[in-house]
């Protein structure tokens, strides 16, 4: 029988983005991405479309210079093992693993990530707000289409490249098992986010995305970011301009999240963050994928 130290885990969800969740304050823990991708594996392992590995910041190289503003660093993974550099719905996730964990309560914190300090904040109905910084708009008419269909597209960056479609019926989308294409190829050369996206009424749109490198996901916190600007700009609206805030609220397949632009142009992101279960990996199985 094995002696090692049993090492816990969590499972978590925003709006169906889900993640497995590895507290490690000390990062002791060696997690290579074969490891990361065992863990994410939804057959052979937890399952999740990322990890959240839990970290004090001054214990890590990459957030010791975000010590002294966030005690708290999310070590994002990708499903597939890789590094990335932030996730909104995952951040939501973390923050309620940290007030369930009883190292934040309910109101104002800081958690470090890859992309900078984010600024989020724990309501007392639960719901999760995090600053998810400013978008930019970048110049050029944008085409994406599904088979007979195409149409104009708002291009948004949110720190990384959306297109943004306003169609008739979110059918229209296809199965989006494959990258909708677009034009001109020059507009997006490391590839696209692609949001297709309806009204629901004033103020309130629904959404299908097929992110990159992924496919058509239960939701994508930066792409609902990314429509609620767009809708904003298609409506005639832009806070930093008329000096007040817009709020959109933005449906997407796992639920509902709350788009926020301020006048400073800094975005919001508002939703819920679900902690579903928790356990103990067997340290033995993972030893197998060390590097």
């Amino acid at each position: 029988m094995s002696t090692r130290t049993p090492i816990a885990f969590l499972k978590g969800h925003g709006t169906e983005n889900d993640f497995v969740i590895v507290p490690d304050p000390e990062n002791a823990l060696d997690l290579p991405p074969a490891a990361v991708a065992a863990l994410c594996d939804r057959r052979a392992g937890i399952g999740g479309d990322g990890l959240l590995h839990v970290v004090r910041s001054a214990a890590h190289p990459e957030a010791r210079d975000m010590a002294a503003e966030a005690e708290w660093f999310m070590d994002y993974r990708n499903g597939d093992g890789s590094i990335a550099e932030m996730c909104g719905n995952g951040v939501r996730v973390f923050a309620r693993y940290l007030q369930r964990g009883g190292h934040v309560a309910e109101g104002d914190l800081t958690v470090a990530t890859r992309g900078g300090v984010k600024r989020v904040h724990i309501a007392k109905d639960g719901a999760v707000t995090v600053g998810m910084g400013r978008a930019r708009l970048p110049e050029g008419d944008v085409t994406v289409s599904v088979g007979e269909r195409s149409w104009p597209a708002r291009n948004v960056n949110m720190g990384n490249p959306h297109a943004v479609a306003f169609v008739e019926d979110l059918a229209h989308a296809g199965t989006l098992f494959s990258p909708p294409p677009f034009s001109p190829a020059s507009a997006y050369p490391d590839g696209v986010n692609v949001e297709f996206v309806v009204d629901r009424g004033p103020g309130h749109v629904a959404l299908r995305v097929h992110e990159r490198g992924s496919g058509e996901t239960r939701s994508c916190g930066t792409g609902a970011c990314a429509v609620a600007v767009a809708a904003a700009r298609r409506d005639g609206v832009d806070p930093t301009v008329t000096g007040t805030p817009t709020t959109y609220t933005v449906d997407v397949p796992g639920g509902t999240l709350v788009i926020t632009e301020r006048p400073d142009g800094e975005i919001e992101m508002t939703g819920p963050a679900v902690i579903v279960a928790e356990g103990e990996i067997d340290s033995d199985w993972l030893e197998t994928f060390a590097s």
